[in-house]
C-alpha cells in the first residue's frame, strides 16, 4: 500500500512503504535570467528544465535574454521536481532547437544538501543565473538532533564547571603571591633586627672599653 500526502503551499511529501520511509522535498523556481540564446534565427527561445527520467518543464515566460524573471512558485508548471533527502538528481536547463533535439545551457547534480536556508543559486557563466527554492531541503545531519531541553542544562553545567575552575585558579594564584610577599617581608624584618642587634652589641663593647680606660687612669 502506498500513501502520499501533499499540503499547500508546496511542502515535503512522504512516500510510505512497508518498513521504509522516503521523504521528498518540493523544488520550485524563484527567479532566472538567461544571458544568451542558441538559435541562429531571430525567434523567441523555448527554455525548458528537466531532471533525468522526469517530464519536461517548459518555462513559457522566459523568452528574452538579459531579463530577470521572478516567480511565486504557484505557476501552473511549478514545481520543477522533488528531491529525496540523501540522493541527488541529474538536472539541466535547455533550449529547444529547430534542427537538433535541444541546446544545453547547463547540466548539474541537484542535491538537497545544496540548499542553504531553503535557497540554492546556480550560476553558469555566459549562460544563465537561477535561484531555486526548497524550504525543506538542507544539509544532511549525522545522528539524531538533540533537543534544546537536553542540550541547554548540559551547556550551562559545563560553563559553571569552567567558571569554578577559573575562579579557583585565580584564588590560588592570589594566595601564593600573598604568601611569597609575606615571606619576603619577614626576611627583610629579620635582617633589620639582626643588624640592629649587631650594632647594639658593638656599641656596648665600645662602652665597656671606655669604662676600663677611665678606671686605669
Amino acid at each position: 500500500m502506498i500513501g502520499c500526502t501533499l499540503n499547500k503551499p508546496y511542502r515535503r511529501r512522504e512516500l510510505l512503504l512497508p518498513s521504509l520511509v522516503c521523504i521528498f522535498s518540493i523544488v520550485t523556481l524563484e527567479s532566472i535570467q538567461i544571458f544568451t540564446t542558441h538559435e541562429w534565427l531571430p525567434t523567441k527561445p523555448e527554455v525548458i528544465f528537466q531532471c533525468q527520467g522526469e517530464k519536461i518543464i517548459v518555462l513559457p515566460d522566459v523568452t528574452k535574454a538579459n531579463l530577470l524573471y521572478s516567480f511565486k512558485g504557484e505557476e501552473s508548471w511549478q514545481p520543477l521536481t522533488e528531491l529525496p533527502d540523501k540522493k541527488c538528481k541529474r538536472c539541466g536547463l535547455y533550449e529547444k532547437d529547430m534542427i537538433k533535439p535541444r541546446d544545453v545551457f547547463d547540466e548539474w547534480e541537484l542535491c538537497s544538501s545544496d540548499f542553504v536556508n531553503g535557497k540554492y543559486i546556480h550560476f553558469k557563466g555566459k549562460e544563465f543565473n537561477a535561484t531555486f527554492l526548497c524550504p525543506d531541503c538542507g544539509p544532511v545531519k549525522d545522528g539524531p538532533p538533540s533537543s534544546p531541553s537536553e542540550s541547554g542544562p548540559a551547556t550551562g553545567h559545563r560553563i559553571s564547571v569552567e567558571l569554578v575552575i577559573i575562579i579557583s585558579a585565580l584564588v590560588s594564584a592570589v594566595v601564593i603571591a600573598a604568601a611569597v610577599a609575606g615571606y619576603r617581608c619577614w626576611l627583610r624584618r629579620k635582617r633589620q633586627q639582626d643588624q640592629a642587634r649587631f650594632l647594639r652589641l658593638f656599641e656596648e663593647g665600645d662602652d665597656i672599653e671606655d669604662e676600663l680606660g677611665l678606671e686605669a687612669i
